[in-house]
């Protein structure tokens, strides 16, 4: 059998491992004060390691949106006693790979090895190093700047970032969530305000160490002691005040494109509600479930107004949105808007048909395993839980927790979470 053969073979079977068993989350806090989640995983001979810090764009400071993911993008092009080159070429001859970002909750950086001691060893001490000691050489943070201040300039020009940059400044006008990174913003950030962000955020009371691979217990716990015992213990972000209720509002940006974007949405619903599967499971008939979704159906399939519709709920640390979008004539943007908005509000007052609830369930259950399916994929997921505080068994109890829900369930939660009146819709290029 060949070795991709094997490969396919050894990943089916972890993956039906995990659907029948579930998925042993270890959890512990280092001496440093740093969470640890583990799940080890002797399928492949390989190692997965993701850190999450508190350290997203919400944390940047008043004038300075955009050090956030600055910061992130300096932080592992050189560190300690090596340069960016130096980095890049001992991860390559080991075979490893260093990724990452940040978004609106937190900054990530993430490494895949061998676990073979010495390879894991070696790319385990680059990330160590870049944790630790990133250089945010002079030069690096210049180039990496005039790079953001490009792709923000390109974006300014774009429909569905304007689209998009105007619907979260809508949806949160007096909250962190709502400032996002201009040319201008970026433009201001000097070297000492990535030291500065670097120092108050990257710390061992703000950090998460999520380990998925080949390892023991005893491996896991003695390499996260490592990576966070050289971080400043330091002490965890302070969350802003949550987000502030607003009412709805409608924003017409005109564009000399042909295709108008639409987004409508509010601030919905936070990590670990305890309405996040109703409104999950209920967002499937409505606009997450593709061709079967009423969305689809009413603004796609009877009326031709739009290629492609959708609906969906992103929780955050504090209240993430819920979104209706579409992209669709300029002409038609008036009447495919007010149909959406339509069809949400009919939704609201009936809820999903049985039938719909239960292919809905049946969907969601059904493709939950492949989202397990590599170590990739469960590093993931298990970053995401640790990250949020999500309960241990929460992976565990997913299909479970989606099988539970009722009709009534789903009404009261759209009840509570999305209200029409609230709605912000943002329509770019439309007539």
């Amino acid at each position: 059998m060949s070795l991709k053969k094997l490969l396919t073979a050894a990943l089916a079977f972890f993956a039906m491992q995990l659907a029948e068993a579930g998925v042993a989350i270890e959890h512990w806090v280092t001496p440093a004060g740093a969470r640890v989640y583990f799940v080890a995983s002797r399928v492949l001979p390989m190692l997965d390691v993701q850190v999450d810090f508190a350290a997203g764009s919400m944390f940047d400071p008043a004038g300075k949106s955009g050090l956030a993911a600055l910061t992130r993008a300096a932080l592992d092009l050189g560190a300690g006693n090596r340069d960016e080159s130096d980095i890049a070429e001992q991860l390559a001859d080991l075979g490893a790979t260093l990724a990452g970002g940040a978004d609106t909750d937190r900054a990530s950086i993430s490494l895949r090895t061998l676990s073979a001691l010495d390879k894991r060893g070696e790319a385990l001490d680059v990330l160590r190093a870049v944790l630790q000691a990133p250089r945010f050489d002079a030069a690096i943070v210049a180039r990496e700047q005039a790079r953001t201040i490009a792709s923000l300039k390109d974006a300014a020009t774009r429909p569905d970032a304007i689209a998009g940059k105007a619907f979260w400044a809508a949806m949160y006008p007096k909250h962190p969530y709502g400032r996002q990174a201009t040319p201008e913003s970026v433009a201001t950030l000097s070297r000492e305000d990535l030291l500065a962000f670097h120092a108050r955020y990257y710390n061992a009371a703000n950090a998460t160490i999520t380990l998925v691979g080949d390892l023991s217990r005893a491996e896991a716990e003695e390499i996260a002691e490592v990576l966070a015992a050289g971080l400043p213990q330091g002490e965890a972000a302070v969350l802003p005040a949550p987000p502030q209720k607003v009412r709805g509002s409608v924003t017409k940006i005109a564009h000399p494109a042909s295709q108008a974007h639409v987004y409508i949405g509010l601030p919905a619903v936070e990590r670990g509600n305890p309405d996040y599967f109703p409104l999950l499971v209920g967002n499937y008939t409505l606009g997450g479930g593709g061709f079967v979704s009423r969305l689809m159906q009413e603004v796609r399939e009877k009326r031709g107004y739009a290629y492609s519709v959708y609906s969906y709920f992103s929780p955050l640390r504090q209240a993430g949105p819920f979104q209706i979008g579409l992209q669709t004539k300029g002409s038609q943007a008036r009447a495919a808007s007010r149909l959406a908005r339509d069809v949400l509000e009919g939704f609201l007052k009936v809820g999903p048909s049985e039938e719909e609830l239960a292919a809905a369930k049946a969907n969601l259950s059904g493709s939950f395993p492949l989202r397990l399916d590599s170590n990739k994929k469960l590093l993931d997921n298990v970053a995401a839980l640790g990250f949020y505080g999500l309960p241990l068994d929460y992976l565990e109890q997913y299909q479970a927790k989606v099988q539970a829900v009722t009709v009534d369930q789903v009404k009261q939660a759209f009840f509570r979470h999305v209200k029409p009146v609230d709605l912000m819709t943002v329509t770019v290029a439309g007539e």
